[in-house]
């Protein structure tokens, strides 16, 4: 509310509303609040609808991953203890299992590295392993030839730090088709005026 008003007190139009990655062909629950503002007066803006392309966890993971991205059995039994623990307190924190068949996984976060624990995907007769560095990109809808040049730890906190890319890129076709409708309206009222 503050950030609306502020801007509409300094000439903007402002649009603003909350959409999800998973609506838009990333299996990950991402809620966030996006806000659209035009400095040029009586602009039409609508928020992209969800598109129906739906990915499930399976279709962006890797077949061969290495054995580092495993937990250990400490940092596993350390999962389970709190999860637990605060099951007993009535609340639900705890590490977040995922496996080929979801449908999306929790937001990742930048603190993934730290731990893993709201993205752990399930192996049979393993303990269950953290996301690839590659995986977190894709499950931001970043592209495959986007390259990763730093280490794991900077990679999960830059990808928990993103938006999500497919979202982006389709209210930044709204706001192009937005433009271009203000600015061929500008161009038909100059001429009536002349």
């Amino acid at each position: 509310k503050v950030v609306k008003e502020t801007l509409e007190n300094i000439g903007y139009s402002v649009f603003y509303k909350v959409l999800n990655a998973k609506d838009f062909g990333v299996p990950q629950n991402r809620e966030r609040i996006y806000i659209v503002a035009f400095l040029k007066g009586n602009i039409e803006f609508s928020f992209p609808e969800p598109i129906t392309k739906h990915l499930k966890l399976g279709d962006i993971l890797e077949e061969v991953v290495d054995s580092k991205y495993t937990i250990s059995d400490k940092l596993w039994a350390g999962h389970k203890r709190r999860k637990e623990e605060h099951k007993q307190k009535g609340n639900g924190f705890g590490y977040c299992l995922f496996n080929h068949e979801s449908k999306y996984t929790s937001t990742i976060s930048a603190r993934y590295y730290k731990d893993g624990s709201e993205i752990l995907i399930h192996q049979k007769d393993k303990n269950p392993r953290k996301l690839t560095p590659r995986e977190a990109a894709r499950l931001q809808g970043f592209p495959d030839d986007f390259k990763i040049v730093c280490s794991d730890n900077q990679s999960y906190k830059q990808f928990g730090n993103s938006v999500a890319v497919p979202v982006i890129k389709e209210i930044a076709l709204k706001i192009k088709e937005a433009l271009g409708e203000w600015t061929m309206l500008s161009k038909i009222s100059n001429q009536m005026n002349l």
